[in-house]
C-alpha cells in the first residue's frame, strides 16, 4: 500500500556522531542508483580494457585477472564503466546464485552487454553499496525475489528492474563513514595478502636456489658453512627411501572407523607438515591389515584427478594410516625426511611428466619410474640445514596467513555489526 510505513532497523554498532541519528530505513535501490547506458561507440576503450567481475576481486581488468581478454569481435556496444560505478553481473556463483554486485574501484573500462552498470545518486554512496552487497545474505535476499532463472540457469531480469528492490540504508553521510571504515580495513587486508604472496614467492625462489635445477648437478646457493663441503652426489629415490602401499578398511565394518588413528586420503594433503586428518580408523582396522606409516614418513599421491595438475606431497608428524591412492616413503637413516620431501617438491615438473592418464580420466604416477628417478644430494648435515631454513619460512607464511584469516573474520564480524538486517528484527 502507498501509505504503508517504511521498515526501519538500527545497527548493533554505530559511529559516535550518528548514535542519535534516525534508524535506518528501507529505500528502493533506485533511490540510490541509476542505470548508466553509455556504450563504447567511440571505441575509446579496446579489448585490453575489458573488466571482469568476481566475488573475491570485484571489478578488475580481465587481462590482469585471467591472463587474457575474452572480448568479442567488436567492443563497440560494450558498456562503459567509470571509476565508482556499480556493476551487476548476471552470472551465478556457488554462494551467490543470482549474481553479484560490485563497485569498480579501479580505472575505467568496459563490460559486455551481459552486465548492468549503475551510478550512485546524491542519496547513495558506491563504496557503501559495495560493502552492503558483500554480505551474502544481503545480496542473495535482495536479488532472489527479483531475478528469474532461465532453463540454462541464466538470469532473466531487466536492468531497471534490478533497482526495484528494498535495501536498508542510512543517510549518505553515514553511508560514507561506514564505507571509509571498511575500505581502510580492506586496505590492511590487501597489504597482509601481499605479504603472504611475497613470502610464498620467496620460498619458491629459495627452493630454486637451494636445489639443483633440472639438468644441473649442483645448487646455485649453498650456506657459507658448506662452501668447502663435497659436491652433491647422485642417488636414485629407491636408494633413499622404502616404498609402502596403503589401503582402505572396509566401510561396512563401523568398528574400523571409530578410532583415533589418522587415515590420510588426497583431501588431507593440503599442508606440508600433516598432523591430523578428517577420517580416523581404529586399532582393529590395523589388526585387520590397514597399513601404517611412521612419523616423518613422506606421503605422495600416486593416483587421482589431482595428479593432472599437481603432485601433493606431505610429511607426517605422527604415525598414520593411508589409502591406496598414496605411497608412503620411509626415509633411510642416511637422509633427512624433510629435505627429501622438499627435494621432491623442487622436482614437481619432473614428477608430473611421470603421470599417465588412467581409467576414468584420472592420473596415475608411474611408481617404477619414480623409484628410478635420480637426484643430487649433499651430506646429512647440509640436508638438515636446508630443511630448517625452508621450514622457518613455512612458519612465517603460516603466521602471516593466520593473521590474514583473522583480519577477514574481523571484517565479517564488523559488517554484521555495522549493517542491520530486517530478518533480525
Amino acid at each position: 500500500m502507498a501509505n504503508e510505513p517504511k521498515k526501519t532497523a538500527t545497527p548493533g554498532l554505530r559511529f559516535p556522531e550518528f548514535r542519535r541519528a534516525k534508524p535506518w530505513e528501507t529505500k528502493k535501490l533506485s533511490d540510490l542508483l541509476v542505470e548508466q547506458k553509455k556504450r563504447n561507440k567511440s571505441l575509446k576503450f579496446g579489448p585490453q580494457d575489458v573488466l571482469s567481475v568476481s566475488g573475491e576481486h570485484g571489478c578488475v581488468n580481465q587481462i590482469e585477472l585471467l591472463g587474457r581478454s575474452y572480448a568479442g569481435v567488436s567492443v563497440e556496444n560494450y558498456r562503459v564503466v567509470d571509476t565508482g560505478d556499480i556493476v551487476y553481473t548476471k552470472s551465478p556463483l556457488k554462494k551467490n546464485p543470482f549474481g553479484i554486485i560490485k563497485e569498480n574501484k579501479g580505472r575505467p573500462g568496459i563490460v559486455s552487454t551481459l552486465y548492468a552498470v549503475y551510478r550512485a545518486t546524491a542519496s547513495g554512496h558506491p563504496a557503501f553499496l559495495d560493502h552492503y552487497f558483500s554480505r551474502d545474505y544481503n545480496l542473495n535476499s535482495y536479488l532472489q525475489p527479483i531475478v528469474r532463472k532461465g532453463a540454462k540457469n541464466d538470469m532473466k531480469v531487466n536492468n531497471v528492474v534490478v533497482l526495484s528492490g528494498d535495501v536498508l540504508a542510512p543517510q549518505v553521510d553515514e553511508q560514507k563513514r561506514i564505507a571509509d571504515c571498511l575500505t581502510s580495513l580492506d586496505n590492511v587486508i590487501a597489504i597482509q595478502g601481499r605479504k603472504v604472496k611475497v613470502l610464498k614467492a620467496h620460498k619458491r625462489g629459495l627452493i630454486q636456489q637451494l636445489f639443483p635445477r633440472e639438468g644441473e648437478t649442483q645448487p646455485r646457493l649453498r650456506f657459507p658453512e658448506f662452501s668447502d663441503a663435497p659436491e652433491w652426489a647422485p642417488q636414485s629415490l629407491e636408494q633413499l627411501v622404502e616404498f609402502r602401499s596403503g589401503g582402505t578398511p572396509s566401510k561396512e565394518n563401523p568398528d574400523f572407523w571409530n578410532g583415533t588413528i589418522p587415515w590420510v586420503s588426497a583431501k588431507d594433503m593440503k599442508t606440508f607438515l600433516l598432523n591430523d586428518t578428517q577420517d580416523h580408523i581404529s586399532t582393529s582396522a590395523v589388526e585387520a591389515g590397514a597399513k601404517l606409516a611412521p612419523a616423518r614418513a613422506i606421503l605422495i599421491l600416486t593416483r587421482g584427478m589431482t595428479l593432472l595438475k599437481d603432485v601433493p606431497i606431505c610429511v607426517l608428524l605422527r604415525e598414520m594410516s593411508f589409502n591406496q591412492d598414496l605411497k608412503a616413503l620411509r626415509v633411510k637413516p642416511t637422509s633427512d625426511g624433510r629435505f627429501i620431501a622438499f627435494m621432491l617438491i623442487a622436482s614437481k615438473a619432473r614428477l608430473l611428466r611421470l603421470v599417465d592418464i588412467a581409467g576414468h580420466g584420472t592420473g596415475k604416477l608411474d611408481t617404477d619410474k619414480l623409484k628410478a628417478m635420480e637426484f643430487f644430494l649433499p651430506g646429512r648435515n647440509e640436508q638438515e640445514r636446508i630443511a630448517d631454513c625452508l621450514l622457518s619460512v613455512d612458519a612465517q607464511i603460516a603466521a602471516e596467513s593466520d593473521q590474514l584469516a583473522a583480519l577477514k573474520v574481523h571484517k565479517q564480524a564488523l559488517i554484521q555489526q555495522l549493517f542491520p538486517s530486517l530478518e533480525s528484527r
